[in-house]
């Protein structure tokens, strides 16, 4: 006789391919420390190797990180400039070891005010790890969700003043194209760390139909075995975009 109990049990559905991370706590995990926020920086730096490194066993093809908002330019000058240093150190120290791991690197967000070493270095590294096919790492930098929007649609708006884009064919799929993700797959689990239950104007238009993980844990103490429950628990969740369940 089947046993109830096994009716009531979630039905485990694919772990997401496309995971989207805002790293949040670095400062206050510093500060709780009794040190400056850059040290919870660099620690948090740190924890981004961890995670990629986690993604092929997870299943997770494509890993998007918030790194750098254009809001984050409001923060004090001697902060961002110690950002700006360890994404020149970051990426200098970690592209062979992307190559030797297979993972391909791009980089979104609007460059034009970064300084002119890092965006050779971005460019560089897009350049170097375009071979790779295994984790696709996206690193978003004066990265903000309505700046890209307000871009695409600039973008778009030129291509039908120049009549290469008729205004009556312009719908939901066509603005995708001239976003800065236009070749990654919209985010199927967001996750954003220290306990703040907001998103923070990252991926707005992709994350549509994402599902959403708040966790309490500061970026620099989130460790694999966080992020495998959180891929796992991803599994359990029934996914509708909008429809009524069968």
């Amino acid at each position: 006789m089947p046993d109830g109990r096994d009716k009531r049990k979630p039905q485990t559905r694919a772990g997401p391919r496309h995971v989207a991370i805002i790293m949040d706590g670095n400062g206050r995990w510093a500060q709780a420390r009794g040190r400056p926020r850059l040290f919870g920086h660099h620690a948090g730096a740190r924890r981004v190797r961890e995670i990629v490194t986690a993604c092929p066993d997870l299943g997770v093809k494509y890993l998007t990180i918030f790194a750098f908002s254009t809001e984050n330019w409001r923060r004090t000058q001697t902060e961002v400039a110690g950002l700006m240093n360890l994404f020149r150190r970051y990426i200098v120290k970690e592209m062979q070891e992307f190559v030797k791991n297979d993972v391909r690197v791009r980089f979104i967000g609007d460059r034009v005010r970064l300084d002119a070493k890092l965006r050779a270095l971005m460019d560089e590294t897009e350049a170097v790890t375009a071979h790779c096919s295994g984790t696709n790492l996206t690193v978003a930098v004066n990265y903000g969700g309505r700046d890209e929007v307000a871009r695409a649609t600039r973008r778009l708006a030129q291509d039908v003043a120049a009549g290469r884009l008729k205004p009556e064919n312009v719908d939901e799929e066509t603005l995708p194209r001239y976003l800065d993700t236009c070749v990654l797959p919209d985010p199927d689990l967001v996750i954003r760390t220290s306990g703040e239950a907001r998103i923070s104007n990252f991926l707005l238009w992709q994350s549509a139909y994402a599902e959403y993980e708040f966790i309490d844990t500061l970026w620099p103490d989130f460790t694999s075995e966080i992020f495998t429950d959180l891929i796992q628990g991803y599994g359990t969740r029934e996914r509708r975009y909008g429809a009524v369940p069968a």
